[in-house]
């Protein structure tokens, strides 16, 4: 479904995706692990098209991303559903609002069949009755519940996540994977996950990729990533304090003060 193709993409000069490749099969939960900084959801917003790369492709059931502009590109999105890592829920509207924000903004749907979709996108995150809550009165995992329920509104084909499960407790982190799992099963989605939680990512990913330094370095199995011989994903997954990522940053760092 989803080919990311010699990605390159910068800020200000650094460099952030360095001939990126990627490909997601249909229906897959792929969950894309890497160091906070390191073009996570930078890589996502190219998957969807809210920033462009300088060179390379993003190539969606046979369409380039990257070529798209205008109506056709809004198309396109139409078949997506994010969770932003904040939920990044509209403060001045209600939870109906917030859910059915893409269907009001962007479909000729009567306010009933809005509302329709809506508690059934709350109901399968597991929230009843809270239609004219407003943000402020919702915990944080609710909020998270809410920006999935958004997410999944418009029956997308793609669901991206960005960290999930980050500022939550680990039972409601756990109870965000549940849901993530429960979605999947349920809805036949693709799903794409960055997150740097790596029990969340054993626990439900079909495959996990890891990027490093601009690039995918490895993908596999959740089995195959546990017991990884690289030295690179290693040192991630086990969290350890010592090891070649972290030497590398000593070493870039030491650079950049002695060019000082």
């Amino acid at each position: 479904m989803i080919d990311a193709i010699n990605l390159h993409k910068s800020f200000s000069g650094n460099k952030v995706l360095k001939g990126l490749n990627l490909t997601i099969e249909t229906g897959v939960t792929e969950v894309v692990i890497g160091r906070s900084g390191c073009g996570k959801s930078v890589l996502l917003k190219n998957i969807i098209g809210i920033l462009k790369p300088e060179s390379g492709q993003v190539v969606i059931d046979g369409q380039d991303v990257t070529k798209l502009s205008g109506k056709d590109l809004k198309a396109l999105r139409m078949q997506f559903g994010m969770l932003f890592q904040g939920s990044a829920l509209f403060d001045s509207l209600t939870v109906t609002e917030n859910v059915g924000f893409n269907l009001i903004e962007h479909t000729d749907m009567d306010k009933q069949t809005i509302l329709k979709r809506v508690k059934e996108a709350l109901s399968l995150v597991g929230l009843y009755g809270i239609e004219d809550l407003m943000p402020s009165e919702l915990s944080g995992g609710m909020k998270k519940r809410v920006g999935l329920a958004r997410a999944i509104c418009m029956h997308p084909k793609i669901v991206l996540y960005d960290e999930p499960t980050t500022g939550l407790d680990p039972i409601m982190a756990d109870a965000v994977n549940d849901l993530i799992m429960t979605l999947h099963k349920k809805l036949g989605v693709t799903s794409i996950i960055v997150t740097h939680d790596m029990v969340s990512a054993y626990k439900i990913a079909s495959k996990i990729a890891m990027l490093y330094d601009g690039k995918i370095i490895a993908e596999g199995s959740p089995d195959e990533i546990k017991n990884t011989t690289d030295p690179v994903v290693k040192q991630f997954i086990t969290g350890a304090a010592k090891g070649p990522i972290t030497q590398k940053e000593n070493f870039n760092r030491n650079i950049l003060t002695e060019g000082a």
